[in-house]
């Protein structure tokens, strides 16, 4: 049968105007590993997988990845290792600066700088990557394990970190935010979520930490405005590793202990969690505590709800001025929720564990030494009928955009 010269042509055009198949570019271990690597992912194309062999990659230098719609596969977080021992520079082991990259199934260890950051990266996904300082905590440790900022669709998933200097997990000035299933231990923060809104924390083990699980609003940032949070069914336990961040950084002032603690956020719900041992507080709820000169920026928390949550064994060794004499006189251990008294307290949905007390500072930018700790009654807040939730609890969707799942699986 002879075929039409038109659907000839026509599939001609086709062909010529179809994007290439996508492919799998296969990287091995061992001898020029660095160069090997950064040339998989300069030449990759949308739709491509860099896949990464079992095995120690030796690296000397940072990873950049800018080409939208790339994963990165290793053969496990145990099993393929991304070394950065030899780092010569200071910066990040690996930079994505693309849409739509999958990074899953490696291990990133002692960058120099962050582990992992994508920056302006919507829509990525990190599925169990493990980052790791091998020498424990040290002050010249990288800042963040996993750094996505500036982003639109972030799901973290299944990763674990620890060592970071800063934060294990951060995801900053984003929206759209779902970090779940991960570990993160002996960081200075386990997780943090700063100036950023839709986020969702849910499933994490947080232990051995500074602090465990942070929600910030900071101001001088591009993105300002952080809130609408859900902080759910996570286990922050044993919180008590002394805070080991560089000095003037932000978190350097967190004190070894804190639990779960959000600071100058708009709208946080608190629900569900496991909060155990954590020495000075299992829920904070404060100001910032600096001065400031943006004036974007509302320093004082509010919408803050603690819903029934698991509080057992906080408080007992209270990383404040007087912390002795405050358990003494609360009879063995602080009360489960501290708020600094500035701004609008936090209120309870239910439970008998939201039992409080107040720094009750004058005002936002004083220090410890102004405070009046009283105990607290935490506030219901008010509906049209028994139990019926009020606008503090009525808030838009939060979490990542459910098409990241499908990336998100074994």
């Amino acid at each position: 049968m002879r075929i039409p010269t038109a659907i000839i042509a026509a599939v001609s055009a086709l062909a010529l105007t179809a994007p290439a198949r996508a492919k799998t570019i296969q990287v091995a271990a061992g001898e020029g590993a660095q160069g090997r690597l950064q040339e998989a992912l300069i030449v990759a194309q949308p739709g491509d997988v860099v896949e990464l062999a079992a095995g120690r990659f030796a690296l000397t230098d940072g990873l950049s990845l800018d080409v939208n719609g790339v994963t990165v596969r290793g053969a496990g977080m145990e099993g393929t290792v991304l070394d950065f021992s030899g780092q010569q520079g200071a910066g990040e082991g690996l930079l994505v600066t693309s849409d739509d990259v999958t990074l899953r199934d490696f291990a990133v260890e002692n960058t120099k700088g962050d582990g992992i950051k994508s920056k302006g990266a919507d829509n990525v996904v990190y599925y169990r990557i493990r980052v790791t300082w091998t020498g424990g905590p040290k002050e010249t440790n990288g800042a963040y394990g996993i750094y996505p900022v500036a982003s639109t669709g972030v799901l973290v998933d299944g990763c674990k970190v620890s060592g970071a200097s800063d934060a294990g997990i951060y995801v900053g000035q984003s929206k759209a935010i779902t970090v779940r299933y991960n570990m993160v231990e002996n960081s200075v923060a386990g997780i943090e979520i700063e100036n950023s809104r839709d986020a969702l924390v849910t499933g994490n083990l947080v232990t051995r930490n500074t602090g465990g699980i942070l929600i910030f609003d900071l101001p001088n940032l591009p993105v300002m405005g952080g809130g609408n949070t859900v902080i759910s069914d996570n286990l922050v336990v044993a919180n008590d590793t002394p805070n080991f961040a560089p000095k003037g950084n932000i978190v350097a002032g967190v004190r070894r202990g804190t639990g779960v603690m959000v600071m100058a956020n708009d709208g946080v719900r608190i629900s569900g969690n496991q909060i155990h041992g954590n020495p000075t507080a299992a829920i904070m709820v404060v100001s910032y505590p600096n001065k400031f000169d943006d004036p974007r920026y509302q320093p004082s928390p509010r919408n803050i709800v603690i819903m029934v949550n698991s509080l057992d064994r906080n408080g007992t060794d209270p990383q404040v001025p007087g912390g002795a004499q405050l358990v003494a006189a609360f009879g063995g251990a602080l009360p489960p929720v501290l708020w600094d008294g500035v701004g609008t307290a936090p209120r309870a949905v239910g439970g008998a564990d939201t039992t409080a007390w107040s720094l009750n500072l004058p005002a936002q930018g004083t220090g410890f030494e102004t405070a009046k700790p009283t105990p607290l009654v935490l506030l219901r807040p008010l509906g049209p009928t028994h139990g019926m939730p009020s606008d503090a609890l009525r808030r838009a969707p939060v979490g990542a955009p459910a098409a990241l799942d499908a990336r998100a699986q074994p």
